[in-house]
Formats: structure tokens, C-alpha cells, sequence
């Protein structure tokens, strides 16, 4: 238990400490760093914070985070538009573009369908998809999930639903092992799962 006597100190450590991976000694650590800096930094940094949390919208198309109605990436003419990676989250379309094999659109899920955490279909942003999927444009949809029994199942449930759009179904390699989560693997490994990927099997 930190012994601190200023409320103003301790209120803001407990913010801090809200965050997650982020203890109590750390989140004093950080706030002793922030009184350290001019009084023009902190407001810079605060309102970073502020106008982020405000102004940053989704996607009205793919569903990912963007400062506009139509992110950069949907809104790249370079982009092959014909193939969409279905993602659990913005963590992984970040971990994807790094690895620089990917050159076609994204759809944000939003999440992954898990019963034990009260989260199904409908909290998923799959209607969307597969109007997406629907269209002349598409050819391709890729399921980019992490390799979890939750994962593994969502995939499933989008098999079925695409089905009927006359699309081809692929589902990157294995080349990310059963269990692992999309965000946590190296970029080499992943870009060779986009690279490779393979038709979705029942």
C-alpha cells in the first residue's frame, strides 16, 4: 500500500493505475514523471488524451479506428479492394501492416463470439461483412483470427455465413500455432501466414 498524503497525487495515481499492465508503483512513477515536465507538455499530453477520445470515430466501411467517417486505408486507390482480412481488432490490422505482405482491405469484427463472456454474433460487426462480401468487388475473404477455441469457432460461424456470397473463403497458414493470438506473433511469421494462406476447411 503507497503511503501518499496528497489526494490530488494519490487520485491521480489511481487513474493511472486503472490502466491496464500498469501497477500502483509504476502509476506513481509515471505521475512523479509528469510533475517533473512544464506545465505546457502535461496539457499537451492531457489533451492528446482528451481529443482522442472525442473526435476518433470508426470506419463506416471496414469498422477499424479513424480520424475520419472513411479510414486511410479504405480510402487508399492502391489497395487491392477485391480481398477483405477479417480481424478481432485494430491490434491486429496494426500487427499485419507491419509485416508489409498485405495489400488489401480489412473488416474489424469488433471481437470474438464468446459465450463465457456474454459476447455473440450480434456484438460483432458481421452484418456488415457480409453485405462487404456481398458485393461484385469482393473476390476473396481472408480469416485472420487468433488460433483459440474462440477464434476457431467465429471463423467457423463466418464460413457458414459466407458462404452464400460466392466468395472465396481462405483462412491464413498455420504457420501461427494453434492457441496463439494474432497481435503476439513476430512479424516474419505472420507475413508468411498472410502470404500462404489456404482454403477454409469444415
Amino acid at each position: 500500500m503507497l503511503n501518499i498524503h496528497s489526494k490530488l497525487l494519490s487520485d491521480a495515481v489511481d487513474e493511472m493505475s486503472a490502466l491496464p499492465g500498469i501497477g500502483r508503483k509504476t502509476a506513481l512513477r509515471l505521475v512523479l514523471h509528469l510533475l517533473k515536465q512544464s506545465q505546457e507538455n502535461v496539457e499537451r499530453f492531457g489533451n492528446s488524451i482528451i481529443r482522442m477520445r472525442k473526435e476518433l470515430c470508426r470506419c463506416t466501411v471496414c469498422n477499424n479506428i479513424s480520424d475520419t467517417p472513411k479510414c486511410a486505408i479504405c480510402s487508399d486507390k492502391s489497395r487491392d479492394s477485391s480481398i477483405i482480412c477479417i480481424v478481432e481488432s485494430i491490434r491486429e490490422v496494426m500487427s499485419i501492416e507491419n509485416t508489409m505482405q498485405y495489400n488489401g482491405l480489412y473488416h474489424v469484427l469488433g471481437g470474438i463470439i464468446s459465450p463465457m463472456e456474454g459476447v455473440g454474433p450480434s456484438d460483432l460487426a458481421i452484418d456488415s461483412l457480409v453485405e462487404r462480401a456481398s458485393s461484385e468487388e469482393t473476390r476473396e475473404v481472408i480469416l485472420a483470427l487468433s488460433t483459440t477455441m474462440e477464434g476457431e469457432t467465429t471463423g467457423f460461424y463466418l464460413y457458414k455465413k459466407l458462404l452464400p456470397c460466392n466468395v472465396i473463403i481462405s483462412i491464413i497458414a498455420r504457420g501461427v500455432s494453434f492457441g496463439d493470438e494474432i497481435e503476439y506473433a513476430d512479424e516474419i511469421t505472420l507475413g508468411r501466414s498472410i502470404k500462404n494462406r489456404q482454403p477454409f476447411q469444415q
